[in-house]
């Protein structure tokens, strides 16, 4: 999908300062405390955990800061979260999906709520966008890791079901159930991925000219800034003329 892997080339370039790191530090310690918490402390034994911990190390985490949620989640934290999934419309009828984890589900859908009207959205019921989206796995590398052929054959030898290759990198798609294997089958093939983790992939996308893509960062922006909010996904598109501008 044409917009899937230059989204998460703007969330690069906007390189939102240091706030925006320590904010996304506390969101992956989080997870990681929660994956802890519902399994067993050792990642090895713990794939979610081992999925979160390998996102927290992509994205430059300190070891000490990871050790440091894991024992968290045997001091008893972690015990009144609960995840929650939101679902509704973006300006020009984008669909969003917003993925918290929370220890209050009343703020929590209360501040997601507010932030979707102030931003041009309406909140909608669980279902309402989520028929557009597939969960899957997605392990990605960068252009360094082999050439499209490469990338496609280590794939399908992992057992992926979909790979998009361009000058930036690879993105590798596989059944959400089937992620653990098919990344630890590609990294003994083409080494440690950029990024393991599962994802709504969307079915169907929306095209967005400048203006609705700037409408739609700052809806996106806003809801990333919620500390209740861990992840959120749309099924924007937009041709390279529009990213550029961006």
């Amino acid at each position: 999908m044409a917009g899937h892997s230059k989204w998460a080339n703007i969330q690069h370039r906007k390189g939102r300062q240091d706030a925006a790191r320590s904010k996304l530090f506390s969101k992956l310690s989080k997870e990681i405390t929660v994956a802890a918490k519902m399994g067993d402390p050792d990642p090895d034994k713990n794939p979610r955990l081992r999925l979160a911990v390998k996102e927290a190390k992509s994205n430059s985490v300190p070891k000490d800061v990871i050790d440091r949620a894991i024992k968290k989640s045997q001091a008893g934290e972690g015990d009144d979260y609960e995840e929650i999934r939101y679902e509704g419309y973006g300006p020009n009828g984008v669909a969003v999906i917003v993925e918290a984890m929370t220890d209050n589900r009343n703020r929590t859908a209360s501040n997601v709520r507010s932030t979707f009207t102030k931003n041009g959205g309406n909140l909608g019921e669980t279902g309402s966008v989520g028929f557009m989206f597939d969960r899957k796995g997605e392990v990605s590398y960068g252009a360094d890791a082999g050439d499209a052929d490469t990338v496609m054959m280590a794939a399908i030898e992992a057992g992926a079901e979909d790979v998009e290759s361009s000058d930036e990198g690879h993105y590798i798609y596989c059944a959400d159930s089937d992620l653990n294997d098919v990344a630890s089958a590609l990294e003994a093939e083409l080494g440690e991925s950029e990024s393991t983790k599962l994802v709504w992939k969307p079915t169907t996308t929306t095209e967005l000219d400048l203006e609705g893509m700037q409408k739609l960062m700052k809806l996106v922006d806003a809801l990333e800034d919620d500390d209740d909010v861990q992840r959120v996904t749309t099924n924007f598109e937009a041709s390279d003329e529009v990213m550029a501008q961006l």
